[in-house]
């Protein structure tokens, strides 16, 4: 069965067919997920609370061939919901492993928390076109936006990237002689 097929069953109720669009779409919803959250258990918590949100509000889902790109919408916006939910229950920057004298995790970790300074729209921009090797058109067809608009909070995100590095003094690129 196509995509579309089993969405239109999942709407008539067909709970097999629900669970295999599901199924079909874990390992895209999962990095996503993990791309967001950090952690494992918070983004599985995430991917079920997506689950049930889909499965309760399916029939109102109108282009059945949309229904990757809806499951995405979703799990963005749970993951968007226990970010705030996590904000107000700890501190901003919680390290939970001793830093590691290694210099690339170091820096990881350093873009890692400018990303999460980031506004949202520049974060979800980052995060699904590096994080998640999405195209531009794809970012652009998933947030609902035209692609420019896509491309000028990429530029933006970028941009504020740079100054937050610069600002560290840590990570300027020295040319080898």
């Amino acid at each position: 069965m196509s995509t579309e097929e089993l969405v239109m069953a999942a709407q008539r109720g067909d709970h097999e067919a629900f669970h295999q669009l599901v199924s079909t779409n874990k390992k895209k919803l999962y990095s996503i997920a993990v791309a967001y959250l950090k952690d494992e258990n918070d983004a599985l918590e995430a991917i079920q609370e997506t689950t049930c949100r889909a499965y309760t509000k399916l029939a109102k889902l109108k282009e059945p061939r949309y229904f990757q790109t809806w499951m995405i919408r979703i799990l963005i916006r749970c993951c968007i919901d226990e970010q705030k939910r996590k904000r107000k229950m700890m501190p901003l920057f919680q390290v939970t492993e001793p830093l590691a004298m290694d210099l690339e995790l170091d820096f990881k970790m350093s873009m890692e928390m400018a990303i999460n300074l980031l506004a949202p729209k520049l974060r979800h921009i980052i995060i699904l076109k590096y994080y998640e090797d999405m195209t531009l058109s794809e970012i652009a067809n998933l947030l609902e936006k035209p692609e420019g608009t896509v491309k000028t909070w990429l530029n933006k995100a970028l941009k504020e990237l740079r100054i937050e590095f610069r600002k560290e003094g840590e990570y300027e690129y020295v040319q080898p002689n």
